[in-house]
């Protein structure tokens, strides 16, 4: 490793986050027993920077990402700690959004003001009762100003930030008049429109043709140079994760099972199921007639789980004994990369690889 680079993790690791998530714990009760949603993950959110949150459907990622701004049904169960330091607001460092009511004054203070989302699917996520000006306007006079004129100036301001053009007219259409690319901007500027320090933006492109999904993705990386934000990306799509994101956390099952810088997930992925993820992508210049490969099985059902991996019935390279015998440590493999798997844990008798 070069000094410089040595410098540059140094300096990542001493530049306090953004955000700080650990230990945390999604839980919800059923009749055939408790589901473990989310299963103690740890991660950090830098300024300015990026980071992918990557897995299949169901994984996890979204209950993580609501988490965060306190959105999910009442019926999970959350623990753990979610810490913000406000750049803007030194009255906010140091804040457990979890310990916050998840409807009291400080957490709707900061919810849309200074931690923003774009949702999943914006057909859904705007109401239809509504035009698509007063609803990004709205946010604008709960978190900005109340004057009505002042805050449609920036609605306006805002609409043509994120490329729609003829404003007036588009600001009076409701949700169901507009495209699903023109709903998706509309949603960014609706996120947008208080100027966060953090977004995060769950499944963004999902739905969209391959030319939106690439204008959305430049406007995202556009207005986060302009505005300095950090962004939490949550998707299943390793394409985006790579045009997008500094860092990637790989979640399988509840649990981060491997977290590296972008270039170093891709160049050089330690985990089974992270390398299953790489191959299962298609490749320019491949063969018409040959098969992308897949990852055999299905994911388990995370209700009442003995403490084994839970890649265990997936995987090719499971050790008998070890890996269905008891939890999985998280390995640190180097100063910025870390694998939850006994392939690289001393505890599975062999050496970190």
């Amino acid at each position: 490793m070069t000094a410089q680079a040595k410098a540059t993790i140094q300096a990542a690791q001493t530049e306090q986050p953004i955000l700080s998530v650990r230990d945390l714990k999604i839980e919800i009760k059923m009749d055939s027993g408790v589901m473990n949603a989310v299963d103690g993950v740890d991660f950090n959110i830098y300024k300015g920077k990026t980071l992918g949150l990557v897995g299949e459907s169901g994984c996890g990622k979204s209950l993580t990402s609501r988490s965060i701004i306190s959105i999910n049904p009442k019926e999970c169960e959350t623990t753990g700690s979610i810490v913000y330091h406000s750049p803007s607001d030194k009255d906010l460092n140091g804040t457990n959004l979890l310990a916050l009511k998840p409807t009291g004054k400080q957490i709707r203070s900061i919810r849309g003001r200074k931690i923003s989302m774009i949702f999943q699917e914006p057909m859904t996520a705007f109401s239809p009762m509504y035009t698509i000006g007063n609803q990004i306007m709205e946010a604008i006079r709960i978190h900005q100003t109340r004057n009505k004129k002042a805050a449609k100036k920036l609605t306006l301001e805002m609409l043509a930030k994120v490329g729609i053009s003829d404003q007036e007219k588009r600001f009076d259409q409701y949700p169901h008049e507009f495209s699903g690319g023109m709903r998706q901007r509309a949603m960014i500027s609706m996120a947008l429109s208080c100027n966060p320090e953090i977004l995060i933006a769950d499944e963004p492109t999902t739905a969209l043709d391959v030319t939106i999904q690439a204008q959305v993705l430049e406007l995202m990386k556009s207005l986060q140079a302009e505005f300095g934000m950090a962004i939490l990306l949550v998707t299943h799509d390793l394409g985006i994760i790579a045009e997008m994101c500094d860092e990637v956390a790989v979640m399988y099952l509840g649990k981060i099972v491997e977290q590296a810088p972008v270039k170093e997930i891709f160049d050089n992925p330690k985990h089974p199921y992270t390398r299953g993820l790489m191959k299962s992508m298609p490749r320019l210049g491949g063969s018409k007639t040959q098969r992308l490969d897949s990852i055999e099985g299905s994911v388990p059902m995370p209700i009442n789980m003995p403490p084994m991996c839970g890649f265990y019935e997936r995987c090719s390279e499971r050790i008998e004994g070890v890996c269905n015998s008891k939890s999985v440590p998280n390995t640190q493999i180097s100063d910025d990369h870390s694998v939850r798997c006994f392939l690289y844990s001393e505890q599975s008798g062999g050496e970190v690889q």
